[in-house]
Order: C-alpha cells, then structure tokens, then sequence
C-alpha cells in the first residue's frame, strides 16, 4: 500500500502534556490500544514519545483534517483532557523508497 500518492493527506500530529507525566501514566495502557486500533486501519504511520518527554509525535495519513479530529477525539488522552494537539498537514514532496 502506498500512503504518498499525489492525492495523499499527511498529518503530523503533536501531543503536549498537560499535567504532569505521573497523571498521564495511568492512561498509557488505553493510548496505546487507541494507536493500535489506528494502525491497523493503516491511518498511522508512526508515532512515539518526544524529547524531552512533555508529549508524543503522530505521522498519519487521513482524508482530511475532519478525519484527524474524529480520530483525535478517540484517543484517552483526549477524553480525559491530558493533552493538547497540534495538527499540522503536509504535502510531501520527496520520501524514502519504503515509503512508496
């Protein structure tokens, strides 16, 4: 399957804590079922813990911004109000061979 066809929607999606990690820890268990679930309808591409760790990083593919709040709007982090989301959509314009 390729996710960068000339018509494709990436997004990158930036978490950013907003309490502390210790509050967040509870809810990593439902975060990550929530990735998965995402996964595997081949929304996302990748995704992970920032540097320092005060939030995440998604890469994911959607057929528009709507479709990014729906799916944001699933995740625990969300629901429980721990995180704030940054969206921000590209268009690229080279990639990897992997990635084709």
């Amino acid at each position: 399957m390729s996710f960068l066809t000339n018509d494709a929607n990436l997004f990158v999606i930036e978490l950013t804590y907003k309490v502390a990690l210790d509050a967040v820890e509870p809810h990593l268990a439902a975060h990550r079922a929530f990735l998965d679930v995402h996964y595997q309808a081949g929304h996302f591409l990748a995704s992970g813990a920032k540097v320092p760790r005060d939030g995440g990083i998604i890469l994911a593919t959607a057929a528009s911004k709507a479709d990014v709040h729906e799916m944001i709007a699933q995740d625990p982090f969300h629901q429980h109000d721990l995180a704030h989301y940054t969206i921000t959509e590209f268009v690229p314009s080279k990639s990897a061979d992997c990635l084709k």
